[in-house]
């Protein structure tokens, strides 16, 4: 074996969704922040998320974290979330596996019942509060980033179903909050390909629709995920986050739900104090509390905190032959379906 490079990883899942952490083999990735680190991988070098992400060593239905040390101070740690499609700013389940994976081996101290940890994220700090129990962390807390309304009931035209009417808002990255009634279809395992056919193909249509970007941080300015949402009662939605090239979130989805309790905030219909459960595709659950109110740019902004649970399940070392002709990973359609790259 003559491996030029090798990396470490430990195998998470967090309510189904896989967040694998790499935490170890990666020396550095140019930038003075993690947004700056972000863009440097998706601008300059993926090299690294074809590698862990892609074929033969990754595949669609999984995320890869990158760990990294902290560029502010007062963090723990700083995270990039690596997917099929390119690097993201931010994602609750992640984050939950994230934190789990730093204090179940022992990269940050264990606290027992309640561990802080501070994330630097490429969207800001999130502060997570692991409840912790006889050396296990058995759920986390996140204090997500604040989230806010760029727009509600955006009309848009669709070749399936005419004008269809989504929330745009962000949660972490920005998402297309859509009422799944106007589909058709319902949320449910069995029409999960659907949806995530759907999604994708909806959120192209959304970005050649509207213009949108983060006040404070210019390079967001496109809609990252379609959330479909079916409210059950008061206080619980079933969500199904779809993402590219084609998948759904087996997660009830963080940021996506951070993302739909400000849209329930604008719209009068929580306050502080709000406590909800959105209820993922395949029946896992999150608890969503409303902590405060602030502004983003001027923009009326919600403190969501995030709660969920995540399993560590492995651990893992690949590496890279000089000689492997797949070390850039590869795409192929029957996996990827409609959202394969056009040649």
């Amino acid at each position: 074996m003559r491996w030029k490079k090798t990396l470490q990883l430990v195998d998470v899942h967090c309510e189904g969704e896989i967040g694998k952490v790499i935490t170890g083999g990666v020396v550095g990735i140019p930038g003075a922040t993690m947004l700056d680190k972000m863009n440097y991988i998706n601008e300059v070098d993926d090299s690294l998320r074809r590698l862990v992400v892609l074929e033969p060593r990754g595949c669609l239905q999984m995320s890869v974290n990158l760990l990294l040390p902290p560029t502010h101070p007062e963090a723990h740690a700083g995270f990039i979330v690596l997917q099929a499609d390119k690097a993201h700013p931010m994602s609750g389940s992640n984050a939950i596996c994230v934190v789990t994976a730093l204090l179940e081996l022992g990269m940050v101290e264990m606290q027992e019942p309640e561990t802080t940890v501070v994330l630097d994220t490429p969207a800001g700090l999130v502060t997570a509060r692991a409840t912790c129990a006889d050396g296990r962390c058995v759920g986390v807390s996140l204090d997500m980033v604040p989230a806010f309304v760029e727009q509600l009931d955006f009309a848009f035209e669709t070749p399936q179903f005419g004008v269809v009417k989504a929330d745009i808002a962000f949660g972490g990255v920005y998402y297309a909050l859509i009422d799944v009634q106007q589909t058709g279809l319902s949320i449910a395992p069995e029409n999960a390909r659907a949806l995530a056919e759907l999604g994708v193909a909806l959120k192209d249509v959304i970005n050649g629709q509207i213009r949108i970007q983060h006040p404070l941080y210019p390079q967001i300015d496109s809609v990252a995920y379609v959330m479909f949402r079916n409210r059950l009662g008061d206080a619980l939605y079933q969500t199904c986050t779809t993402l590219p090239p084609g998948r759904v979130d087996r997660s009830p989805c963080g940021t996506g739900s951070s993302a739909n309790l400000a849209t329930l905030a604008a719209r009068g219909l929580v306050d502080v104090g709000s406590r909800l459960k959105s209820r993922s595709t395949i029946g896992g659950e999150f608890d969503i509390e409303l902590l405060g109110k602030t502004e983003v740019g001027g923009r009326p902004a919600v403190l969501p905190r995030v709660r969920g649970r995540a399993w560590v399940y492995g651990i893992q070392q690949i590496g890279v032959d000089p000689d492997d002709p797949l070390a850039a990973g590869f795409m192929l359609s029957d996996t990827w379906g409609a959202g394969f790259p056009k040649p």
